[in-house]
């Protein structure tokens, strides 16, 4: 059977990316730090007969990232693909020079750094598989030319680091293959 992670997939584009592939009959699992809203959407999720499956994972804790790729191994001997979608905007995310460093470290961890940290942590897992695949859900604030136009900057830095991480880890991410 395939095998999907999806991080922040208790709710919005997460639980629909979700949703969908346990309709194609993967075996997902539902990546939240949240751990009642994480049950109940894999609940959602696995009423139309599927396999869904909750995993608590806080992409900004290296120890619970650590601690997921542990209970994932103990279910699955391999994963297929890897949805990075876990991510934040926070209050008081109005204007550059008005953010505070540490909403702006917070945001990039969770964003930009969770992503990778998943990723690396992950490869083990991503390497038992005959086709895998890592997709980072970014934005478009997240683009150079026309994107946030002055929204939420520490999101939008966020999201366009995120990008470059995938452009410079791309190579590397291509090579998982087992």
């Amino acid at each position: 059977m395939k095998t999907a992670l999806i991080t922040g997939a208790n709710k919005g584009i997460g639980h629909e990316v979700a949703r969908q592939l346990a309709a194609k009959g993967f075996h997902v699992f539902i990546g939240a730090r949240n751990a009642k809203a994480g049950r109940k959407g894999a609940e959602e999720i696995a009423k139309k007969g599927v396999n869904a499956t909750f995993l608590e994972i806080d992409v900004a804790d290296n120890a619970s990232v650590t601690k997921a790729v542990r209970e994932f191994s103990n279910i699955e001997d391999h994963l297929d693909v890897l949805v990075n979608n876990a991510g934040i905007v926070a209050d008081g995310d109005e204007a550059i020079l008005d953010v505070s460093d540490d909403l702006l470290r917070r945001t990039l961890e969770t964003n930009t750094l969770g992503a990778l940290r998943v990723t690396r942590a992950f490869v083990p897992v991503l390497r038992k598989s005959k086709a895998p695949r890592v997709t980072n859900v970014s934005s478009g604030s997240g683009q150079l030319t026309g994107g946030a136009d002055d929204w939420a900057p520490a999101y939008s830095i966020s999201k366009t680091a995120l990008n470059g991480v995938y452009v410079t880890a791309r190579d590397g991410i291509t090579e998982i293959r087992g």
